[in-house]
Parts: C-alpha cells; structure tokens; sequence
C-alpha cells in the first residue's frame, strides 16, 4: 500500500523537554491509524507536526510522498477535527461547513451544495439552518466532521473527538466513524488517552510513552501480544508479574503478563491444571461488576486481579470468599506473554 504519513528519526523538543524523541513510523493510505497513550507522551504533538501547527525540530516528515517540513497547515492535504467542535456560533450549520471553501473562494452555489452533500454524510442532511446551541453535542461533532470532509482531504487528523460526549453517545460515534471511514476511504489518524476507542475502530496502533513509541500492532496482537510491561498495563487490564516472581513460578527472570480474565480462582488443595501454573494469596476485595466478578489478590509484593466472567461456580465461590482469606490463582501457560521490560 502507498504511504499516506511517514516519520523518519522525528523529534520535537521545547528546551529540554523532549515532546517526541527521535520517532520512525507509516501510516498506509486509507488506513485507520490510532495514536494512543497518556497526557504527554507525544501523541498530540505527533498530530500537530502532521496537521502543521507545529515544525520538527529534527527529522523527516513526508506526507503523501513529499517532505512537509516548514509547510504551512492551509497548504497540506490534511483537516483537523477537535474535541472543542470550535464551530462559530453565529453561523448556521450550512455557513460552518461551507467556511473553508468560502475562505477558498470557491462560488457560494458550489460550495453551499457541496457542504449540504457533507452533512448528509454524517447523516445531519436537515439540519443546516440551524445554529450550533440548537444541536446536541453528538450533532456537533458530526458538523466538525462535516466541515473538515468538505474539504475532500487525503488525510483526516482527529484529535479525542470524542472526548467531550458521555459514554453511551461516545459508542455510537465510535460505530459511526468507523463506517464513515470505510464509506470515504481516506486516511484517519485519531489520538487517544481511550483504549477501548483505539481498540475498537483502528486498524492499527501506536502505543506512545514519554516521547517515543513502545509499540505498533493491530487491536488484537497489542491486546493479546503486549510487547512491553507499559503496554500490557496501559492497553486492556493485564497481571504483570515482576521478574522475582516471574523467577520463583517459572524459574526465569523474565517478566510476563496474563490478562484477568485468563485467570480462575481455585479453593486451596486443588491441584493445577495439566498445562497450568498456580499462585497462592491472600483475597483484598472482590467487587461485583454485573457480568462479571474482580477479585483482587495480594501474591508476595504484588496485587494480582482475575477477572471471573458470572456464572453459578464462580458466584458460589465468590459468595464463600472473603476478604483475608487465603486462595489460589490459576492460568493455563499459553495465556503467558513474556515481556521485553
């Protein structure tokens, strides 16, 4: 596939803070592309270097196969959407879309259609009279969008759009940018600090920590094969156990992680199953959470939490545990995913 975004050695510095150290990564054209990770760790800056608001302080940046180094953002390929919606309150829904393509000049009749063909993509083909306080902040968002796709751009920076909205509208925007996506089959790039988000629309991932990238993978491999002990902490709700421990149950230092829900409780005296390992400790809290159950377990210095999906062994075992209790954890040694660090 031809490369849409590429980051050779790319770092972003404001004295001696380094916002992105020295990153390398493509993005495919018409890819999904998600960059995930906390506040700070470089993932915002990486947009902004692609949309233009920002310059590198060393590295190459090419977009569509040409360097973008010192271009300015009106003159790339690229629209932004925000989390803000930053749409002008005075002006209808019709005027806000239209306004990059007045600001371009082009003639009222072509662009007031070509924004009434934009909103009726993100399905608000009536709403163009309105004003933005008359619309609720799902219809907003798909304005933003509207406004940035009216534009035709080859490359679509999102940046925690999503953010602002409450969770059961978030879910259903997450569904509707993704068949967008397809419909319009142009590039995404979307920031996140939300993993389920990332999980659920990106092709692929960039985990970001402190200015660089740990690692880059489908949803599936960097929720089943985390590379890293950051990664298996920040993506999805993994037990990592320490090199000490690591050693005493397998007789290796290397640390590796097992997701909580591969984890099952077992009274004490029960024997492991074949292919299994198992680890006593002691019960801190056991929290029921409707389909399932989280128990937490203290094991040596560390807190370890099997996540049971809710049926009636696993409530009845639930039911007689408590917390000071003593019980043991199992996990079959394929669920084991060894860690670089």
């Amino acid at each position: 596939m031809p490369v849409a975004i590429e980051f050779q050695q790319v770092s972003r510095h404001y004295g001696d803070v380094k916002a992105l150290d020295r990153v390398s990564f493509s993005v495919e054209e018409g890819e999904f592309f998600s960059m995930l990770g906390p506040s700070g760790s470089g993932k915002t800056t990486s947009l902004r270097l692609m949309a233009g608001f920002e310059q590198p302080s060393s590295g190459s940046l090419r977009l569509m196969g040409n360097e973008a180094s010192g271009t300015p953002p009106y003159a790339r390929d690229v629209n932004t959407v925000f989390q803000d919606y930053a749409l002008f309150p005075h002006m209808n829904v019709l005027d806000n879309v239209a306004y990059g393509l007045m600001v371009r000049k082009v003639p009222k009749a072509e662009r007031l259609a070509q924004a009434r063909e934009a909103l009726a993509m993100v399905a608000l083909p009536d709403h163009g009279e309105r004003t933005p306080a008359q619309l609720s902040g799902g219809q907003r968002q798909r304005v933003a969008l509207a406004r940035a796709l009216v534009n035709r751009p080859r490359i679509l920076l999102l940046d925690e759009p999503l953010g602002a909205l409450d969770l059961k509208l978030r879910e259903q925007m997450q569904v509707e940018l993704k068949v967008l996506h397809r419909k319009l089959g142009i590039t995404f790039v979307y920031v996140t600090h939300d993993q389920s988000e990332a999980l659920s629309m990106s092709d692929r991932i960039a985990v970001f920590n402190k200015g660089q990238i740990e690692q880059i993978a489908t949803p599936r491999d960097l929720y089943h094969r985390p590379r890293t002990r950051f990664v298996a902490d920040f993506v999805g709700s993994s037990n990592v156990f320490d090199a000490e421990l690591a050693h005493n149950l397998t007789g290796k230092r290397q640390p590796f992680a097992v997701r909580q829900e591969k984890i099952s409780l077992l009274a004490l005296g029960m024997s492991a199953a074949p292919g299994s390992l198992q680890v006593e400790g002691e019960v801190l809290a056991i929290q029921f959470l409707g389909a399932s159950q989280r128990v937490e377990v203290r094991v040596g210095n560390q807190t370890l939490t099997a996540l049971q999906p809710e049926s009636e062994a696993a409530s009845a075992l639930a039911a007689a545990t408590q917390a000071g209790q003593r019980i043991a954890l199992q996990w079959a040694e394929q669920h084991m995913v060894m860690l670089d660090a």
